[in-house]
Parts: C-alpha cells; sequence; structure tokens
C-alpha cells in the first residue's frame, strides 16, 4: 500500500533563507504502491469519458493516415510538437515566446536565454521520447535517462541530465520539513522506476489509463533532481505513441493542462494516499485523475483540429499574397514549395531553405524574393548569404489557449 514514512533532516546553517531553512527535523517522504497489479475500477461514467477520449485520438489518426496526407501534415505535426513543448516548460514556470525560442533554436546568440536552451531541450526530448514510442521497444530505465539527459543538455542542469537523484528532494517550501509534498526517499528510486518500466511496457489497461498513471507515479517517484514535470509529460506521450493513440499527431496535452494547472497539481496530489489500492478513498482518486486526464485529452483533440484549420487558412492566406503581388507562377515554382513548407519552419536561411524544400540555391533565393515582397516572409536578421527570415503569423499559433474547456459527462 502508500505509505508514508519517517526520516530525519540535518540542521544546515549555511542554507540560504529564513531560519526554517536551516533548522532540522522529521518529515515524512510518500512511497507509492506498485503499479504492476493496480486494480482500476471506474465508474461508468468515467469508462465512457475514457472510451471517448481515445476514439476521438484515433479518429484524429486515421485522418493523417491517408495516402497523400503525409506531406500536407506535416506542418502540423511539427507545430504541434513545438506547442506541446513550450506549454509542458510553461506548466514548470518556463516561460518563452515561441518567436525567441525559434531564435535559440536556429543558434542565434543574442535571443538566447537560459530559459529558451531549457525550452528547446525540451523539443528534443519530446522527440526522443515519441521515436520510444514509436519503435515499441521495451521502456526501461537507461531510456527514462537519456530522454532526461537531452532536456537537460545545453542547460545549467546538464551536469545532471540522465542522472537519478541520491539525495532527497521535495516540491516547494525551503526543505522538506515545510514542503507539500516530498517524493520517496533515493535508495526508493530504482525499484520504483523498475516497477513502473514493467507496468509501461504492458497492455493490462487501455492505453490512455495507462498513460496518465504511469505519469502520475512518475511524477510522485520524482527520480531526478530536476526536470521530472516535463519529463514526466514527455513519458506520457511515449505510452500513447507506442499503444497506437498518437501515431500521426502529438496531442497538445500540455497546452490544456496549463490552463488548468490548479486541477492537474489537485490530481496528483489525491492520489498519494496512505491507503490500499482498494480502499473507496483511492478508487475515488484514481476515478477522478482519471476522468480529469480523459476531459484534457478531448480538448486536446479539439485544439489539434483548430490547428489543422489555422494552418490552412494561413497558408492560403499566403498564397493569395504572392498571386495579388507576384502575379501567376509556375505550378513547380520553388515560391510554392516554401510556402507550404514555412509552417513547419518559420525561422528560414537560404541554406536550410535548400534543404528543406530540396531545390537549388538560385530557385529558393528567388522563391524566398517573391515570399518577402508579398509580405509573407520578413527579415529578422543574418546578413547577405545567411539572412534569417521569418514566416508571418506562424509564431502566433503557437501556445495559443484552448477556446474552453471539455464539460465532464454527467454522472448517472
Amino acid at each position: 500500500m502508500g505509505r508514508f514514512v519517517s526520516a530525519r533532516w540535518e540542521p544546515d546553517p549555511a542554507a540560504l533563507g529564513p531560519r526554517r531553512a536551516r533548522v532540522g527535523g522529521h518529515y515524512r517522504p510518500f512511497i507509492p504502491d506498485p503499479l504492476q497489479g493496480l486494480p482500476v475500477v471506474l465508474p461508468g461514467a468515467v469508462a465512457a469519458d475514457v472510451a471517448d477520449a481515445e476514439r476521438a485520438m484515433l479518429e484524429l489518426q486515421s485522418q493523417g493516415s491517408g495516402a497523400g496526407n503525409a506531406h500536407r501534415l506535416e506542418p502540423l505535426a511539427r507545430l504541434l510538437l513545438r506547442a506541446e513543448a513550450v506549454a509542458s516548460s510553461q506548466i514548470e514556470g518556463l516561460h518563452v515566446s515561441p518567436r525567441r525560442l525559434a531564435l535559440a533554436e536556429f543558434g542565434v546568440a543574442s535571443a538566447g536565454s537560459d530559459t529558451a536552451h531549457d525550452v528547446v531541450g525540451n523539443i528534443r526530448a519530446l522527440s526522443d521520447a515519441l521515436a520510444l514510442g514509436a519503435t515499441g521497444a521495451p521502456i526501461t530505465i537507461d531510456a527514462l535517462c537519456a530522454i532526461h539527459a537531452t532536456l537537460m543538455a545545453g542547460t545549467r542542469a546538464e551536469a545532471i541530465g540522465g542522472l537519478l537523484r541520491r539525495t532527497q528532494n521535495w516540491i516547494g517550501g525551503y526543505s522538506p520539513l515545510d514542503a507539500s509534498f516530498v517524493p520517496p526517499p533515493p535508495d526508493n528510486v530504482p525499484a520504483l522506476l523498475e516497477d513502473l518500466c514493467a507496468y509501461a511496457n504492458g497492455s493490462e489497461h487501455s492505453p490512455l489509463v495507462q498513460a496518465a498513471v504511469v505519469h502520475a507515479w512518475f511524477e510522485t517517484i520524482h527520480p531526478f533532481a530536476d526536470g521530472n514535470g516535463r519529463a514526466g509529460r514527455a513519458l506520457l506521450h511515449v505510452i500513447l505513441r507506442r499503444r497506437g493513440l498518437c501515431k500521426q499527431f502529438v496531442p497538445p496535452l500540455s497546452l490544456v493542462l496549463a490552463t488548468r494547472s490548479d486541477d492537474y497539481v489537485r490530481g496528483l496530489t489525491g492520489l498519494r494516499l496512505a491507503c490500499p489500492p482498494t480502499d473507496p478513498a483511492f478508487t475515488e482518486a484514481l476515478a477522478s485523475w482519471l476522468e480529469f486526464i480523459a476531459q484534457c485529452t478531448r480538448l486536446a483533440c479539439t485544439q489539434l483540429a483548430n490547428y489543422e484549420a489555422a494552418i490552412s487558412a494561413l497558408v492560403e492566406s499566403w498564397r493569395a499574397r504572392v498571386l495579388a503581388t507576384c502575379g501567376p507562377l509556375r505550378a513547380d515554382a520553388a515560391t510554392w514549395v516554401l510556402l507550404t513548407a514555412l509552417p513547419a519552419a518559420p525561422l528560414v536561411t537560404t541554406q536550410s531553405a535548400v534543404t528543406l524544400t530540396g531545390r537549388s540555391e538560385r530557385a529558393v533565393e528567388a522563391g524566398l524574393a517573391h515570399l518577402l515582397r508579398a509580405g509573407v516572409v520578413k527579415q529578422v536578421g543574418g546578413r547577405v548569404r545567411y539572412r534569417l527570415y521569418e514566416a508571418v503569423g506562424v509564431f502566433d499559433l503557437v501556445a495559443r489557449p484552448p477556446n474552453r474547456p471539455v464539460p465532464g459527462r454527467p454522472r448517472r
């Protein structure tokens, strides 16, 4: 059963902060139940919510799997990846504008703040997580550590990347004595992660239930010294892709969770009960958590559809601008290839556009000149051969909040 244990925190006269940061005393870290064999008993309404959310994801994926859709939907997939990583970072208080983030990704030093590099790491970690899910390879502690190492690469915390913590951590407060939550002691972490991976590699429960439960347990274990929230949300996507619910796109779940952060934290906290998993209190807490994740998933699917419509409308508006400004162009002109590729790469140089489109440098330069003249792109930096161009309007689509929350299914 989940349980609190007693531990001793030694006083530290050199600790920064008020007096309570320097005193010692006893605290109570929480050790969760094993995941393998966890009973999941859901009320009919919650089970229906979960089924609806999984169905919504499958329907969206099926729309992107038709012949000829891959090229059309690639910009959407890349935009969703960026939106998910940005929102997941925002939940942890890492706020950076989409434009500043893209400049940091592009290696523009003047735009690269520590926060931007943190979010760049999150994009790369999420990409690695999705790749792991796509292979169907077993989820292991080493795989989780590799994702975390990517997350931390290039940041101030790079030295701890991929390393399980060896000290006690906590959430909130100056020490474990006044923390809002204290995860398990470090000696318990390897065994708890082994259990988590064994459950994550199975199929005992439906995909969304499994993903939600794995994420909640990962956040409770808090296996790393930093970056647990972002790594845990990446792990959620590993499960969803591994189980076939998001083969084409990343549903922007973190974008939704960021708008309901209090409910998100409340749901995670509610599962940290010192009782057997068969206790009615735990059963109710687990049902509430799964209902919440199902609602957020449904809203994320709606947001995904909104993104697709917004991209299509933006590209069509660009096309109209080019025609109005430059007149008819050849159907195979590099201008049109660039125009459809820009949502996936809103910052380009001539050289990166050559790689992106497969066209010659001369053709790309002519295409960029057309787009610049039509106001589809604008120059934002660089000199001559290495001028940097920004696609107008793309960054406004990233991290756009959902229109409204999805109501829960009425209880019967």
